[in-house]
């Protein structure tokens, strides 16, 4: 009896794949000796599985777990949804207007403050929160301007991330009170009659943090590496870059966000002739500098949610999915942390009737390879979206469009996925995965989902094979 079962199991499959020729020719190909896929695709609008290959073997799905953050957050916390900044201060105005107290930069969890994804939204804020506070007739500070970073936990990044992605500008931390996706541009440039690698600037220009320069000039690619961790007061810099004359933008995290918030007010501040006594500071090093004696100066309201998740999800920013996260946790479970988030974004896929067995949920970006994923929920969930979502909308207008922009603009350019294909993305070393809609060339939409892990070989090798595996589906069914 056994026997007629692992017959039919693997006459199931073999059945399954051989509608398609490239993927068989996939699985022979070398490179994929040593990988494993999981892929399904089914019509989206009746659920009907037209190709199966281990649709619940559990991946690490990259990116594509952005899928699954945002759609989330869509659902729970709707498309309108914003984040709010206040400024304002804490004591008494005289009537000379000196203030007894501190100026407070209240977080609200914006993940985009500052973005330059969202600079015609925000514009110059910091100058505009100077305009603002010179209104309130403050001529003279006898506090600190404080940073209030406490709207979410001290604990910014997820803690199975790994050491080298910190420092990097994907691996930015999550913080109460972010700003400038709280990534930093380091600016290098070699010689090329020496290795020797300079630092010619920091930005934004209040970024002191000292780095110790151990950086080489070697090849002609970049494979370097910046080490910092949240709060620290300082890194380094490792790895090689391109010998050049040309200068090289280094894309880094900022090790405290909300200390540097801060820092930029306090000057703005001054720029409007209001002197200030102490030095900037935030509540996470000064607890008891936040009172509940408050008065509102201003507020900054973050661009609506449907804004926010489709950079997310076209540009692929870590740093938004993770943000979401903690906000999700505050709202449903009133504790802004990665675990509470986390919680809730499990719930809610268990409530749109997806089997969690299997699902490994450690972070909301992707970036940890400690998630677990499989073809079978990323179909499930893009069936959900499309048939019982609220806001199916948003979510399908967030996802890259093959061959135009995102993370797909240089991929899926052949016709038959010309205004055809959206998908999200998901990769890093030895794993790449997709997932998303397609219509076929008899008209029917498909939701899709590959993962493909621990292959040899380059990632362009395996992008090429999925493109002629999808563009035979289309074509044929």
């Amino acid at each position: 009896m056994r026997k007629i079962i692992i017959f039919l199991f693997l006459f199931s499959y073999l059945g399954a794949h051989s509608q398609s020729a490239s993927f068989e020719s996939f699985l022979a190909d070398s490179v994929m000796t040593t990988s494993i896929v999981s892929f399904l695709v089914a019509d989206a609008d009746s659920g009907n599985i037209v190709f199966s290959w281990n649709p619940e073997i559990s991946l690490i799905p990259a990116s594509t777990m952005k899928l699954i953050t945002s759609s989330a957050a869509l659902e729970l916390l709707g498309p309108g949804y914003t984040f709010s900044t206040t400024v304002g201060y804490s004591g008494t105005i005289s009537r000379s207007g000196r203030l007894d107290g501190n100026i407070i930069i209240r977080g609200g969890g914006d993940p985009s403050l500052g973005s330059e994804y969202f600079s015609d939204h925000y514009g110059d804020f910091t100058k505009a929160w100077g305009a603002e506070i010179k209104k309130t007739g403050i001529r003279k500070i006898r506090g600190k301007v404080i940073a209030d970073d406490s709207y979410f936990d001290y604990e910014p990044v997820a803690p199975r991330w790994l050491w080298e992605d910190i420092g990097v500008y994907y691996g930015a931390g999550v913080y109460g009170l972010s700003v400038f996706d709280n990534s930093c541009r380091i600016i290098v440039k070699s010689s090329p009659d020496s290795s020797h690698v300079e630092i010619l600037g920091i930005e934004p220009g209040l970024f002191n943090y000292p780095l110790t320069n151990r950086l080489k000039a070697s090849g002609s690619k970049e494979n370097w590496y910046v080490y910092m961790t949240p709060y620290s007061s300082g890194g380094w810099l490792s790895g090689t870059i391109p010998v050049s004359n040309d200068s090289l933008v280094l894309d880094a995290s900022i090790p405290d966000p909300p200390l540097l918030i801060a820092g930029i007010l306090n000057n703005k501040i001054e720029s409007e002739g209001i002197k200030i006594r102490f030095e900037p500071s935030t509540a996470r090093l000064e607890p008891g500098s936040i009172t509940n004696k408050f008065t509102a100066i201003t507020e900054t309201v973050s661009p609506l949610l449907s804004f926010i998740t489709d950079v997310l999800n076209k540009e692929s920013v870590n740093l938004y999915a993770e943000h979401l996260v903690k906000e999700l946790g505050r709202q449903y479970r009133g504790k802004g942390t990665t675990i509470d988030g986390l919680y809730v974004i499990k719930d809610f896929i268990s409530g749109a009737g997806i089997d969690t067995t299997g699902l490994f949920f450690e972070d909301g970006s992707g970036l940890s390879a400690r998630n677990g994923i499989n073809a079978e929920s990323l179909v499930k969930l893009l069936l959900y979206m499309k048939n019982k979502g609220k806001y199916f909308s948003e979510f399908y207008s967030s996802l890259p469009d093959a061959g135009i922009n995102g993370t797909l603009s240089k991929y899926f350019s052949d016709p038959v996925f010309e205004s055809n294909l959206k998908a999200k993305s998901g990769s890093m070393t030895r794993v790449r995965c997709y997932a998303g809609y397609f219509t076929t060339s008899s008209g029917k939409q498909m939701a899709f989902s590959i993962l493909v892990n621990n292959f040899q070989g380059s990632s362009g090798y395996i992008i090429s094979y999925i493109e002629e595996i999808l563009k035979e589906i289309i074509i044929n069914e």
